[in-house]
């Protein structure tokens, strides 16, 4: 099983590095696995996931909704404030461009600390309120593995610190990867009009 979920996600990050940052991957057609699932598709990920509420969730769950994702963790003091608030800025714009619900999903890389009460408490902090703002704390290992499918990395350097890469990535409703954004503090109309589009906008 292990190694079958490994090959899993070596495939899904080989697809992943050749669509990131291009348009033209968002009318690729994907072949069809369980249940109409494209074979490349995050819901097929087997992990369970613990959300601000503290309800277990898959990834499947999720289908139906374009995805907005970054990994964060709440004892961050430098990079993770300008990825939330460019997730704040990002949702604010689609709106205005679409009626389709999207869902904007925080991840914890630190699961050891982010409880789902602390999860709940920085969602408030920061304004993230309503259906759309999921938070989610995993497994290490589980953790580990959607980073890697992502191609975000991340470092302990303290037990309350972590260096870690600083990325916004979209799904679509199927749970495909459609583009990738790397950076802090930005303008986010490219990411937003991506968004836009796989909405059906």
């Amino acid at each position: 099983m292990k190694s079958s979920i490994s090959l899993y996600i070596l495939a899904l990050a080989t697809l992943i590095a050749c669509q990131t940052d291009k348009q033209s991957s968002q009318h690729t057609e994907m072949p069809l696995g369980e249940e109409g699932i494209p074979d490349m598709s995050i819901y097929h990920l087997p992990d369970s996931w613990t959300t601000q509420h503290g309800d277990s969730i898959s990834f499947v769950d999720l289908k139906g909704d374009p995805l907005v994702v970054v990994m964060i963790y709440t004892a961050c003091r430098t990079a993770c404030p300008r990825l939330v608030a460019d997730m704040r800025q990002i949702e604010q714009k689609v709106i205005k461009e679409t009626e389709q619900s999207v869902k904007y999903v925080l991840v914890s890389i630190d699961p050891e600390n982010d409880t789902p009460e602390k999860l709940l408490k920085f969602a408030e902090e920061n304004g993230m309120h309503g259906e759309q703002w999921l938070f989610l704390r995993g497994t290490k290992d589980g953790v580990r593995e959607f980073a890697n499918i992502l191609s975000v990395k991340y470092k302990k350097i303290n037990p309350i610190d972590f260096s870690h890469s600083n990325i916004i990535s979209v799904f679509d409703a199927q749970g495909v990867l459609k583009y990738q954004k790397e950076g802090l503090g930005l303008e986010n109309n490219e990411i937003v009009k991506h968004v836009a589009s796989i909405a059906g906008n």
